[in-house]
């Protein structure tokens, strides 16, 4: 009855993984030309666009939306514009917040310039279209390069676009990153005591049962090969079950985040040995069979087969980078499996090359359930996680920032205990003395904990700041306590550096949502758009927009990191009026408040939809942090330039480039007022 019960509980996880699907280009373009004169030529530029994104006219006015643009080298030497690029008809809207009419495409898009070629020697027209494709929740950016020969025979000539080059290099790197920690993690389960063993079993088994050594090293690589492609299988059939509009939900939503949480406690258990999570036997028996049959096909069989016994190990560990995957792009589930199976398979293909090798492992021990156990350990405190998300966006007010680390500092103590031998498991062999890589282990659990004990009294622990609960939540914060004791000295009505005691008597009333939204540092500021833009009006400053989440990591990361500089603090406190808002609060909406969207026409009944709808709206966004600077003056609604920071795409902490944001965008406010 349990491992009915495991089993189904396993499914129900794997079944509920979904991620944003963020394309890198949603566009697929191709480039003709066509004879129509001498030495005359349309090119034709046309784009067919996924469902769901748009792609901006080359007419949309400075201000709105990114224009699409499209250059032509040797213009002027040799080749020379005939009128104007003539484009398909547009659809139309007028938007608000950038003050213009914009123009934009669905479906397909097509721009026609005639060209006159004045050198003789130009038989291959060269340039590039640089366009924005946006959908709900994400804008891309896109540059295409093109080379069209010329033909004198007045017909069409197709070329595909070349491959997009202009790949947001931050999201490679993302994705790279990923690809090494889920690596990390198979090497992980390769030490795990149901994985381990099976190295030698396996690799001898193909060395001995066929007597031509080359192939049966053939058949050791082709069951190594199958390893892989058996993870990765699992990431593909993930991706296919993404859908754009559900990772909100995933990543916000109290159900799943008790699941996640759940599931991490159980996977923790099975780890200190509290039972086995195992699939069937029956499966696992056929499996074994068919593995009996030899050839190639006993090679796969056989590393299903080892799939499905090493599950009772892998599986926690396969769980996490799931998890973490569904963070991410559409690609994480798979670069993700991809590194793990790479890793799970590297030792069996190594080893039946060199099978003399074997010798040199480890023997299988309790060293094996010591690893086993102190990834329960890591497993507990990352389960966490999920309930603090759950937790900050519906303000439960179970995990505040002292009580969160204090449960870390306990985990990680228990697991510097047990490294030490003062804790045992039923599992656990006798530990007659403590060896080299034990005592490491100990020291780096034990300098961690003492690391984290400052945090439980206000220290902002930057390194980890995106996987604790806001400092705002902590109850006993010594810079907090300073600053307020600072300002209740200062003389009365005197304003100490921020906004909010000056915006509050601005627009007579109080802050709304304070209560229990706060900002960093100290700062202060507005959780409504419309409560924020009036008092910005009133002080004749910009305002500030910061799109933000409770269980936004990079949120959390920038506002520790970057925030923190007092240059940045600085021109926050005295420049700017602040508004954060949540795009995943689930305080519900006044009965007054409460809309249905002209954008998607879904009803919007709690603060977190109403912020979300705000921004794709307005924004053609749902990145988060996502920084706007606006133009606040009446009747002068408009984006500042640069208007827009997405430390979301692919995450820096350059101090340097946000300061600059902020002085080029007050520069701008400045100039436009006519200071």
């Amino acid at each position: 009855m349990k491992k009915r019960l495991l089993t189904l509980i396993f499914t129900l996880f794997v079944g509920t993984f979904s991620v944003f699907a963020q394309m890198s280009d949603p566009t697929s373009w191709t480039f003709s030309q066509k004879k129509t004169g001498d030495n005359e030529y349309a090119l034709t530029f046309k784009a067919t666009i996924q469902p769901g994104w748009t792609v901006y006219s080359m007419s949309t006015p400075a201000g709105g939306p990114m224009p699409t643009s499209i250059t032509i080298e040797k213009v002027g030497e040799g080749i020379e514009l005939v009128g104007t690029a003539e484009e398909s008809e547009p659809s139309k809207k007028h938007d608000d917040v950038f003050g213009v009419d914009v123009w934009y495409y669905s479906n397909n898009y097509t721009v026609t310039q005639k060209i006159k070629v004045t050198d003789p020697s130009i038989t291959t027209v060269k340039g590039s279209v640089e366009f924005q494709a946006c959908q709900e929740g994400a804008c891309v950016p896109g540059e295409k390069d093109f080379a069209i020969e010329l033909g004198n025979k007045g017909a069409d000539k197709a070329t595909v676009a070349a491959a997009d080059e202009t790949k947001d290099a931050t999201e490679d790197d993302s994705l790279w990153l990923f690809f090494w920690v889920a690596f990390g993690s198979g090497l992980l389960a390769v030490v795990m005591p149901c994985v381990f063993p099976m190295i030698p079993m396996t690799v001898s088994f193909f060395m001995h049962g066929d007597s031509n050594k080359a192939k049966a090293k053939a058949k050791a690589i082709f069951f190594a090969l199958s390893i892989v492609g058996i993870y990765t299988a699992l990431g593909l059939i993930i991706s296919f079950l993404l859908g754009p509009g559900f990772i909100n939900w995933l990543s916000t939503n109290w159900l799943p985040n008790i699941c996640f949480f759940i599931i991490f406690m159980i996977f923790a258990a099975s780890f200190f040995g509290a039972f086995e999570i195992v699939l069937p036997s029956w499966l696992v028996n056929k499996s074994d069979k068919q593995a009996d049959k030899g050839g190639y096909i006993g090679a796969f069989f056989m590393a299903f087969t080892l799939v499905l016994v090493s599950f009772s190990c892998t599986a926690p560990i396969v769980g996490t980078v799931l998890v973490e995957a569904a963070r991410g792009s559409v690609l994480r589930p798979i670069i993700g499996m991809l590194g793990f199976s790479i890793a799970v398979a590297l030792p069996f293909g190594f080893f039946s090359f060199f099978p003399s090798k074997l010798s040199n492992l480890p023997k299988s021990g309790g060293w094996l359930n010591a690893v086993k156990v102190v990834l329960g350990f890591v497993e507990v405190a990352l389960g966490f996680k999920f309930l603090m998300v759950a937790d900050q966006t519906y303000h439960w007010g179970l995990l505040d920032r002292e009580v969160y680390i204090a449960i870390w500092v306990a985990v990680f103590t228990l697991q510097a205990l047990y490294l030490m031998g003062k804790i045992k498991f039923a599992h656990d062999s006798d530990l007659p003395y403590i060896g080299v890589p034990r005592l490491v282990m100990i020291i780096i659990t034990m300098s961690f904990v003492i690391y984290l004990i400052p945090g439980m009294f206000g220290a902002p622990l930057k390194a980890l700041a995106g996987y604790f609960p806001p400092q705002e939540t902590i109850d006993f914060d010594i810079n907090r306590i300073v600053r307020d004791n600072a300002k209740e000295i200062m003389k009365s009505g005197v304003q100490v550096g921020g906004t909010q005691g000056a915006a509050s008597a601005a627009s007579n009333e109080p802050v709304k949502y304070s209560d229990f939204l706060h900002l960093p540092h100290g700062l202060d500021g507005y959780f409504d758009y419309e409560q924020a833009l009036k008092v910005a009006q009133a002080q004749d400053k910009p305002l500030f927009i910061d799109f933000t989440g409770h269980g936004c990591v990079n949120c959390r990361e920038m506002e520790q990191s970057v925030w923190s500089d007092p240059r940045v603090l600085e021109m926050l406190k005295n420049d700017y009026v602040i508004v954060a808002l949540y795009v995943d609060d689930k305080t519900k909406l006044p009965a007054e408040e409460v809309y249905v969207s002209e954008y998607d026409g879904k009803k919007k009944n709690t603060l977190g939809k109403k912020n979300t709808d705000f921004q794709i709206k307005q924004f053609e966004s749902n990145a988060q942090p996502n920084y706007i600077l606006l133009d606040s003056r009446k009747g002068n609604e408009k984006v500042l330039k640069p208007h827009v920071l997405q430390p979301a795409r692919g995450y820096n902490k350059d101090r340097d480039a946000f300061v600059q944001f902020l002085q080029n965008g007050l520069k701008e406010y400045k100039a436009r007022a006519g200071k």
